[in-house]
C-alpha cells in the first residue's frame, strides 16, 4: 500500500495525536461518519461538500461487525480494510478511523471536531443521543448536506440484483 495512503488510515488513538497537531496549527476539522459500503459519486459529493467545511476532514468508518448489526447479516458488501482505503485515497479525505460500535459518540469525543456533517435526512433531533452530546460537548458546528438524487447504497444493491 502507498505510505501516503496507508498514513490516512489512522487508529483513535493517532487520530487523536493528528487532530492536536491541526488545532495546534489553528487549523479547523470537519467529521462525518458511514458505511461507504460501494463508493458512490453521491458519498463523492457528500465528501466534497464536508472538506469544503474545515480545513481537513476525517471519516470514522463503522467496522464490518457493526455494519452487521445495523444493516443485517447481506452487509457489507464491501470489507472495512478495503473500505478505509477507498476512502483513503481521495484526495478530499485526510483521515479515516474505523470504529466497532453502531455509534460514535467516543470517537467524536476523542477527535473533538469543530464541524460535524451528515446527510440531508438527518435532523439534530434524528441523531443518535449520544452522539449529539459528544457534538455539543466539544461545541462542534452541525451542518447537513443534501443527498445526490439517484445515488445510494441500498439502491445500487437492489439494481444489481435485477441485473
Amino acid at each position: 500500500m502507498n505510505e501516503q495512503i496507508r498514513k490516512k488510515i489512522m487508529t483513535l488513538s493517532e487520530a487523536a495525536e493528528w487532530r492536536a497537531g491541526l488545532r495546534n496549527n489553528g487549523r479547523k476539522l470537519a467529521l462525518t461518519n458511514g458505511c461507504f459500503d460501494l463508493l458512490h459519486r453521491g458519498h463523492a459529493e457528500y465528501l466534497i461538500a464536508a472538506r469544503e467545511s474545515a480545513d481537513a476532514l476525517i471519516v470514522l468508518l463503522n467496522s464490518d461487525a457493526s455494519i452487521r448489526r445495523l444493516k443485517g447479516p447481506g452487509r457489507p458488501v464491501c470489507g472495512e480494510a478495503d473500505r478505509a482505503f477507498l476512502l483513503a485515497c481521495l484526495a478530499f479525505v485526510d483521515a479515516v478511523v474505523v470504529f466497532d460500535s453502531e455509534r460514535c459518540d467516543r470517537e467524536i469525543a476523542a477527535v473533538a471536531p469543530d464541524v460535524y456533517v451528515k446527510g440531508g435526512d438527518y435532523t439534530v433531533e434524528k441523531l443518535d443521543p449520544g452522539e449529539r452530546a459528544a457534538l455539543f460537548a466539544c461545541g462542534a458546528e452541525i451542518r447537513f448536506i443534501p443527498f445526490v438524487p439517484g445515488y445510494s447504497t441500498t439502491g445500487l444493491i437492489e439494481k444489481s440484483r435485477k441485473s
